[in-house]
Order: structure tokens, then sequence, then C-alpha cells
């Protein structure tokens, strides 16, 4: 063994990069593989999120339409059918309100509540909610019911 013919111990050497920018001997001199001129060329050049080369990028091409209002309350609808499931579960007597559709999973404590008029309730139940609909409120009524809006 001697200095000629030593080299690094097998797997300890990742880096078969080239070196470029290290002079004309090097073989990776003068442009240091970055071509000449243009922007990709200088340093500091980072390319803009969406940028197509000067074409009308893709995000402002597509049309914008639509409106979200930001005051737009989302109701959690129930059903008459789901209130009926749960009196025929046994899981409610004579009282729904929101603490209730809580304990069963209905709703969400922080939910607003709208009882919806799918399916028929047979049962009669005073319901508490934040808002009914017109076919709900009469099959709650006819059933011998109330319905309380809060």
């Amino acid at each position: 063994m001697d200095l000629s013919n030593l080299k690094p111990a097998e797997g300890s050497v990742q880096s078969n990069n080239k070196r470029v920018g290290r002079g004309q001997g090097s073989g990776k001199g003068g442009t240091a593989t970055r071509g000449h001129k243009g922007a990709k060329s200088r340093s500091g050049y980072s390319k803009k999120i969406g940028f197509e080369g000067g074409q009308m990028p893709l995000q402002r091409r597509v049309p914008k339409f639509g409106f979200t209002n930001i005051n737009r309350k989302e109701y959690q609808g129930v059903n008459l059918d789901r209130l009926q499931e749960l009196v025929d579960e046994g899981k409610i007597t004579d009282t729904v309100d929101l603490q209730i559709l809580v304990a069963n999973r209905v709703a969400r404590k922080n939910d607003l509540v709208k009882i919806l008029g799918r399916g028929e309730l047979k049962s009669k139940l005073k319901v508490t909610a934040h808002k009914f609909t017109a076919s709900a409120k009469a099959a709650i009524e006819a059933a011998g019911g109330e319905a309380v809006t809060l």
C-alpha cells in the first residue's frame, strides 16, 4: 500500500456532482453550465409560482365567477324520519332540543339546527330548534307536537 493507490472506503463517498464554476481548467468554467444571458443565467433568479414564460398563466386565463357570502349561516339539517328513528330506538321520548341532538350525534354543539320535512312523524314531540321548514312544522303540529323556534 502506498499513496498512489489510496481510495476512500466503499460507500463513504456519496457525491459525484460536477464541480462547476471552478475555472477554465475544470472544463466547467466560464458560464458554469448556465448558458449565455437570460434570467436563468443570473444569480438570485427564482421563477414565480405559476409563471409560464410570459404566456398568460392558467390562473389568469380561467374565468372567475360566483360569489361567497361571508355572512352565510350554515344549518345542520335534521329530517323528521331521523327524529322518528330516534323515538323508535327509545333515545328520545317527548322533547327534542339541541342537547339531545348532540348527545345522539345528530348535530354538533355549535351547529345551528334546521328541522326538515322528509319522512313522517308519528310521535307527539316538543321540538326546539333554530329553524323549521313549513312542511316540518306542519307535520310536527299534525302529530300533536309543538315546534319551538330558538
